[in-house]
């Protein structure tokens, strides 16, 4: 399997442990699924790698690092609304079904230590796969990460750095070490094993409902949940298994919205924002690295984006936790933007968000 810069071209085998192309390119997998088909669904696998005959799964390594993450509940919050708990995972965040595909490649391919960078989540679930595969790990989290993410990330056994300034500042700081150190940057943004184990969040709905409904409410601050849903989308669209592609309304924060800007603009590339304090920590990204990819699916399929409004947070979180749905800050923003949606576009049925975190991990 080989890696394809998607600036310059240049191919790479996937072995490589270069976090990026020499051009500075990020890398996409040369890998192209077969046909959607309910049979090849590997049903006595209770996890997302059930899914595996349309994943660029190598090896059986998967095996060793899987905790069953994914097989996820969908759950009715009312005639409008159906909710993801994708919170019901390992680390208590979406973010396992990407960390368990990305770090059974690494050791696939015989890493012994990896960085990543993060706002808490995708951190501490990297470094728990990590541990589970007995691989050495370091975070690095921007100083005002949820306490408890931090806690967790230490408790598996990693080292977790705090680097003082912006989530932005934190990846640079990460960066420089990756280059300077020559390790493996085990990163959600950078490398794309982890949209393998997004994508099954579609797959895995469209198993459960045996249909995609017509809205999907999905955050996008890197991205990693909105790239391997539309991949995802857009094989089972080639595949017949579904007619239409689904509305995406992909939602910002308010303080913080290079993509929501550039949408508005009409710019193919990210706007440049001064990113404010926002209780959303998990999408206060300022500098999207594959905003230009997502810029261009998001006009592909028409995505409508839109901001979750920062007042509105705590209240739609008190909201969904009156009805049994105790969440992060970031996850109910999700919903916020829903009813912002409705707001600006009317009543919105046959909705489906996701419920990323859990809210024990971000009660600070």
């Amino acid at each position: 399997m080989n890696f394809i810069c998607t600036t310059c071209g240049h191919t790479e085998t996937a072995t490589t442990k270069k976090a990026h192309c020499d051009c500075g390119g990020l890398w996409k997998l040369d890998y192209h699924p077969p046909a959607f088909d309910p049979q090849k669904i590997d049903r006595r696998e209770w996890s997302q790698f059930r899914y595996r005959s349309f994943m660029a799964v190598d090896a059986e390594s998967w095996r060793e690092v899987s905790m069953g993450e994914g097989m996820t509940p969908i759950i009715r919050l009312d005639e409008d609304v159906l909710l993801k708990m994708d919170y019901c995972m390992p680390t208590l965040s979406f973010k396992d079904r990407g960390a368990a595909v990305l770090i059974a490649h690494c050791k696939s391919i015989g890493t012994d230590r990896v960085v990543q960078d993060s706002s808490g989540n995708a951190g501490n679930s990297v470094a728990a796969y990590c541990a589970r595969a007995g691989i050495g790990c370091e975070i690095f989290v921007p100083e005002g990460t949820s306490p408890k993410k931090i806690d967790m990330i230490r408790a598996h056994g990693a080292v977790c750095t705090v680097v003082p300034g912006t989530r932005d500042h934190c990846a640079d700081v990460c960066r420089s070490k990756v280059e300077l150190d020559g390790l493996y940057y085990a990163n959600h943004v950078y490398n794309p094993f982890f949209y393998e184990g997004t994508k099954t969040y579609i797959y895995e709905t469209f198993e459960q409902l045996g249909r995609i409904p017509s809205n999907l409410v999905i955050p996008v601050g890197n991205g990693t949940l909105f790239l391997g849903a539309v991949f995802a989308l857009e094989h089972l669209l080639e595949s017949g298994a579904i007619d239409r592609m689904p509305r995406i309304i992909a939602l910002q924060s308010e303080n913080c919205d290079p993509l929501l800007q550039a949408g508005i603009q009409g710019s193919e590339e990210p706007a440049p924002v001064s990113p404010a304090p926002t209780i959303a920590e998990g999408i206060a990204i300022g500098r999207p690295m594959r905003g230009k990819e997502i810029l261009a699916l998001a006009k592909k399929h028409d995505v409508r984006f839109v901001h979750a409004p920062e007042g509105q947070i705590l209240a739609a979180r008190a909201c969904l936790a009156r009805k049994g749905i105790y969440c992060e800050h970031t996850t109910a923003a999700n919903y916020a933007a829903y009813l912002e949606y409705c707001r600006l576009y009317g009543k919105t049925s046959d909705c489906l968000i996701t419920m990323c975190g859990a809210g024990l991990k971000s009660d600070h």
